[in-house]
């Protein structure tokens, strides 16, 4: 059997993943990884199909909070080829990024690499994923053409979202509030670089006509 016999086979026993973890600090539904590999485990085993990443680009910078903690923040362009039991093989490439205080930011990013790999080429069904089309978001600017007072509002607006390690989810934007209208403006730019925190702000300015 081919790898695309294989795909087709494994997607038609592929039951939804829905967001079933809670991250009790950040306050914040998911899909692990974990979730991912039991799940399709079996069904990789059974159709005998195995999956080979590699790392084919990696940027990784160290950070600081407005603590001055240290934090390791990395991005990683990973292609997963997936093989079948004759040879045949496809590739993902995808971007994975994570961030961390001691020496797992590079693990994370393969983690969630991993899951949007597979999330992608299985179209694994979900309960709840956004469609990119359902937003829109200002025109954005390069860091570059900011200019030195627009850039330090911006740094400190992203401590102040690290700090308090804040995601997003509807029945939590209260903790964006503290930003002004303004702030939250500027944020809504950052699709890019902050993407949960950008659309954060876009839905608290939809939403919320108190925002001065």
């Amino acid at each position: 059997m081919n790898i695309y016999e294989s795909i087709s086979r494994i997607m038609a026993e592929a039951t939804p993943i829905s967001k079933d973890k809670l991250n009790k600090q950040q306050g914040f539904k998911y899909r692990g990884i974990d979730d991912v590999m039991n799940t399709f485990y079996p069904l990789l085993a059974k159709h005998k199909v195995f999956i080979v990443p590699e790392v084919v680009e990696q940027q990784r910078e160290e950070r600081s909070t407005k603590n001055g903690g240290n934090l390791i923040y990395s991005i990683l362009k990973i292609k997963f080829t997936f093989y079948a039991e004759d040879g045949s093989n496809i590739s993902a490439v995808v971007i994975g990024e994570g961030m961390d205080s001691a020496d797992k930011s590079s693990n994370k990013a393969m983690a969630v690499g991993m899951k949007y790999a597979m999330f992608q080429v299985f179209c694994i069904p979900t309960e709840d994923m956004i469609d990119p089309d359902s937003e829109s978001h200002p025109k954005s600017v390069p860091f570059s053409e900011i200019t030195e007072e627009e850039k330090g509002e911006e740094i400190e607006i992203w401590h102040r979202l690290q700090e308090a390690k804040e995601i997003f989810i509807p029945n939590t934007q209260t903790q964006l509030k503290s930003l002004t209208k303004a702030q939250l403006q500027r944020l809504t730019t950052q699709l890019d670089t902050m993407p949960e925190q950008a659309r954060a702000a876009s839905y608290i300015l939809q939403h919320d006509k108190s925002i001065q």
